[in-house]
């Protein structure tokens, strides 16, 4: 298969229709950087529970949950997924009602490096900003170096330590914090 043309900047919302699609960027994503080593039966259930095209579809059903698609030649390959609404776990911001969480933000790895993420970013951070949100929030996990990277460099302060319930096992997250521009 040749790879696909140059990310053509096309972002939209996702639809009804894109939830299997969405599972399976999801999935895939999630095995390059949370299973390096391999499946196990704890990695399998949390693709199975977080990832189903049922999964996806419920998500896309709640009005306070959106996500947002990167195509290429009209192929996904990249997803936010925000809620609104959602308060930060902890921290200065914990308080702040007006939160809007990132929830996710995935691209296919053929496609980092390419603008593809910060396009998500920029776009998660004009949709918050479109509702009134003071706040971006989101954790990410401590052994995704890359994300870590790449959340500081644009702009994102680290609030602290976050856990993750990963099947029964607690995984080191660091919250992260962004300010909106108020309108």
């Amino acid at each position: 298969m040749a790879l696909a043309a140059p990310f053509d900047r096309s972002l939209r919302s996702a639809v009804a229709a894109d939830a299997r699609s969405l599972g399976v960027l999801g999935t895939q994503v999630f095995l390059d950087t949370c299973a390096p080593q391999g499946i196990r039966p704890l990695i399998a259930d949390e693709v199975l529970e977080h990832f189903s095209t049922e999964a996806i579809a419920r998500l896309l059903a709640q009005p306070a949950t959106v996500f947002i698609v990167a195509e290429s030649a009209g192929d996904l390959i990249g997803f936010a997924q925000l809620t609104r609404g959602a308060k930060p776990p902890h921290g200065d911001a914990a308080d702040a009602a007006d939160a809007v969480e990132l929830a996710r933000l995935y691209v296919l790895e053929r496609f980092t490096g390419r603008g593809v993420g910060k396009r998500l970013l920029d776009e998660s951070e004009r949709r918050a900003n479109s509702n009134d949100a003071s706040m971006l929030w989101l954790s990410a996990w401590i052994g995704n170096t890359r994300a870590l990277a790449f959340d500081a460099a644009q702009g994102c302060a680290d609030a602290g330590t976050n856990f993750y319930d990963f099947q029964g096992e607690l995984c080191e997250n660091r919250l992260f914090v962004k300010g909106l521009a108020t309108r």
